[in-house]
Order: C-alpha cells, then structure tokens, then sequence
C-alpha cells in the first residue's frame, strides 16, 4: 500500500511543486532551493535540513571512494557531545577546548562496556591501539576516529572546536550519494545557503581523482519529514567559483 501523507506534508509538497513550475525542470537556483527547503519544514521541532548529493563515483573501487569533513560557516545548530581518548598533557588539551568526556584507559574501558553517550569520538594517535578494537562498538554508529575525518590527532584542542564550532564528517554510501546536514529550519535562508556552499566546496575539493565524467549527479535539499527540493546541478556547481 502506497505511503499516505498527512494535510501539512501535502501543502508543503505543493509548494515545492509551484516553486519548480516558476523555474523549470533542471531544480531550484541554490538560494531559492534553501528557501523553500525550509518554508516546507512539517515538523513540530526545529528539523535539520539536510543536502542529499549523488556524485558520479563508483565506491565498490577504493580510489573512488570519499570520507572528508568540512567546517560549516554557520554551525549546526546541534549542541555536540565530544569524547577524546588521549592522556597527560594532551588529556588537559581536551577539558580545557570544552571536551564533554576526556578519558584514556579508564574511557577505554567504558566503552568497551557500551558506553557511547556522545556525538564524535577525537583520539592521540598513541592511543589508536586501545580505540582500535573498540571498533566493534564504535564503528557501526559512526563514531570511529579516523585520520581522514580530522579526529585522530595531536591537535585535539583544535579538533574539539572545529567540532563544538560546526565541523561534520560526511562520507558516500554504496550507491555513491552524500548525506550531511547544513543547519536547521530555524535558520535564516542565508545561512543554509552559506553552509550549503561550503559543503559542495568541501564535495568537489575532495572529489576522487579516479572519478570520471559528470561529478555533481543530482541534488536535493529536504528538512526533517519535509520534502525533497530539487536543486539545479549546474548553478550549485558554481558556488565553487567564488
């Protein structure tokens, strides 16, 4: 039986639906596209809107595959809870940038017992050997420190703030496409469109050196339970240029 959508989903649908009437088939200009994203926002909270990216890579081969962070400019307007694994001085490093839980051996030992009450993990890379089997725990649940992503590192102090300041780690599914919020409904139009920017900046920064053809494959724009938001490919393509 078909999905049925409630009177609320069904306005909002039917706005997205006139804003692409006014402008064609190829999706909504970037700006026009964070407008609607989040003047269609059905929930009774403040939704993440977030920018589902299909890219023209094909991850079953490892030169194609892509796991990078980027700063967005305007936060997340998510409240973050960092752990760190690290000990001795970078130990103090971590409480001192606003670390939620800092811990080595003894933080070692509570997630080995299934502790994860945190959003992002951060880890000395002389820790690695102890994080490494916690994997099992951690991996599934994305939580993993990994040096690609920034959070292995003797830097935790930047790290922790790059995180508490609006860093994400986004990375592409099997079938190639990106998941990663840009912010919330609650935001002004011009601040999803920044953190937008900087996301497809990051995106083709980051684009796989093995990739070939057409990059940027299709884009959509959608707040939590809201709709999908066509986003025009070509005119998002630009926001590299600037």
């Amino acid at each position: 039986m078909p999905k049925r959508h409630g009177k609320k989903y069904a306005e909002a649908l039917k706005k997205v639906e006139e804003a692409l009437s006014q402008n064609g088939d190829a999706g909504l200009e970037p700006k026009k596209a964070v407008e609607v994203a989040r003047e269609t926002s059905t929930a009774k909270f403040d939704a993440t809107v977030e920018a589902h990216v299909r890219l023209g890579i094909d991850v079953r081969h490892a030169d194609q595959q892509l796991r990078s962070a980027v700063t967005l400019p305007r936060g997340t307007g998510k409240t973050v809870r960092v752990a760190v694994f690290a000990a001795g001085e970078k130990e103090r490093e971590a409480k001192d940038a606003g670390a939620d839980i800092v811990g080595g051996d003894d933080l070692v030992k509570r997630v080995s017992e299934g502790f994860t009450d945190f959003d992002v993990a951060i880890a000395t890379p002389d820790m690695m050997s102890k994080v490494g089997p916690l994997g099992r725990i951690l991996g599934p649940r994305g939580l993993m420190p990994n040096p690609k992503s920034g959070t292995v590192t003797f830097d935790v102090a930047r790290a922790v703030k790059e995180v508490k300041g609006g860093r994400i780690e986004f990375r592409a599914d099997k079938f190639g496409i990106v998941h990663a919020p840009i912010g919330k409904a609650s935001f002004d139009a011009e601040a999803l469109h920044e953190n937008f920017a900087a996301l497809i900046e990051a995106l083709v920064k980051n684009k796989p050196s093995a990739a070939k053809g057409q990059y940027l494959k299709s884009i959509y724009l959608a707040s939590t339970m809201g709709p999908s938001v066509p986003v025009d490919v070509r005119e998002a393509g630009k926001l590299t240029t600037g």
